[in-house]
């Protein structure tokens, strides 16, 4: 194998392209913006930049976020200091450094974009603005919105979510997460570095009443839209039928990040997913051990046993987590309330915010610990509300 196309600059792509060039394959990153914003949180779990240094090694603008709130209506806010920080960065400065990599460790850049391909005999021909081009394999990491219809994910009804949000002036130290009522989604607040990632994803209503909505949040909590611009995207969010056939790989080819279908379905989460999935391709690409039709199996065994069947379990539970109930309850109000009252729900919220708590081993936790969590709860609330305080007896 000679030539790597890597269709696409994003995380995923540019992760890819910096291992393939570092390993002496001759690799050419198509891209159209090369590096650009997007509305999505850009938050990176203690579970990315422990795997992969570098995410932290470097001169890039990025802050360390150390507090979150979360808020359901009804049940007020809790706030929990992070015992692993979220890292955030700007997108477009993070596509940046990523590229910057990828060009460093010998990748050639070019600022086009691939209208079609052509599968040949041996290798692939793409046609782009700028020509044609010649490639013996193909990384596709397009997005969400692949153009390129015979490579990665086939999207099915309801794969997907919209997620929109603002651009604002501002400093923030911290990340609000907010659910609202009947709503399979939620609201966030992302202090960036130069302004905050306002915005909102979900699935079951328009974008136009999405919208709606984060703009009255907006200005119930005082978040001026003035100098502010507005962004939407697309993001997977495959349901739970849909990854047993998700198409991530075939002769000649591996769809990474987006264009494989690879988020999180509950909270959206996709750069870990992004550099991970991107690093696997690669790996399998220089394995000589495998022909072209072995590395298409090689990759989605690599990708299954990694996080695919963690992902498609979070498909099942996703529904559940916003609109279902507990204790006659929606489950998001009674998180606030096990996260405000109970340091045993705290710690495994911890482990889900540092991307360390898998969804197919949280069932067990939970049911180890619910009995433990309630008797925490029942003390807290026996101790606020039945037991006088020190005040009212000395009064």
């Amino acid at each position: 194998m000679k030539t790597v196309a890597v269709l696409g600059g994003g995380p995923a792509g540019a992760s890819a392209a910096e291992r393939l060039a570092r390993a002496g394959l001759n690799t050419i990153v198509f891209d159209e913006k090369l590096a650009w914003e997007k509305p999505c949180g850009g938050g990176l779990t203690y579970k990315a930049y422990e795997q992969y240094p570098y995410l932290i090694d470097n001169d890039t603008p990025k802050k360390f976020i150390h507090e979150t709130v979360v808020n359901s209506q009804g049940a007020g806010e809790a706030k929990m200091n992070l015992t692993q920080p979220l890292l955030i960065y700007s997108r477009l400065e993070l596509n940046r450094m990523l590229l910057q990599r990828a060009e460093r460790a010998g990748a050639a850049l070019e600022q086009t974009r691939v209208l079609g391909i052509e599968q040949q005999e041996k290798g692939w021909r793409l046609r782009t603005r700028n020509g044609t081009a010649e490639a013996d394999f193909l990384i596709v990491a397009t997005g969400a919105r692949n153009p390129l219809r015979e490579v990665g994910t086939q999207w099915g009804t309801g794969d997907t979510i919209t997620a929109l949000g603002y651009f604002v002036p501002g400093a923030r130290e911290r990340i609000d997460i907010q659910f609202l009522p009947k709503f399979e989604g939620y609201i966030w607040v992302f202090p960036r570095c130069g302004h905050l990632s306002v915005g909102i994803a979900g699935r079951g209503e328009s974008a136009q009443a999405m919208r709606a909505r984060l703009e009255t949040y907006m200005a119930q909590q005082g978040i001026s839209r003035q100098d502010a611009t507005f962004y939407s995207h697309m993001l997977p969010s495959l349901e739970t039928p849909s990854w047993s056939r998700n198409r991530v790989s075939g002769r000649g080819w591996m769809a990474v990040g987006d264009a494989g279908g690879l988020v999180d379905p509950i909270t959206g989460e996709g750069l870990y997913y992004a550099i991970r999935s991107g690093d696997l391709a690669s790996q399998v690409v220089l394995n000589d051990a495998h022909d072209l039709v072995a590395k298409a199996a090689a990759y989605r065994d690599a990708i299954t046993r990694e996080f695919a069947r963690d992902l498609e379990y979070a498909a099942t539970l996703a529904r559940r987590v916003y609109l279902g109930r507990y204790l006659f309850r929606s489950v998001p109000h009674m998180m606030v309330e096990f996260m405000r009252r109970s340091p045993c729900f705290r710690d495994l919220m911890q482990d889900l915010f540092a991307g360390t708590q898998p969804y197919l081993s949280l069932r067990d936790r939970l049911k180890k610990n619910i009995n433990v969590t309630l008797q925490e709860v029942f003390m807290q609330f026996f101790l606020e509300h039945v037991i006088p305080g020190r005040s009212r007896v000395s009064s």
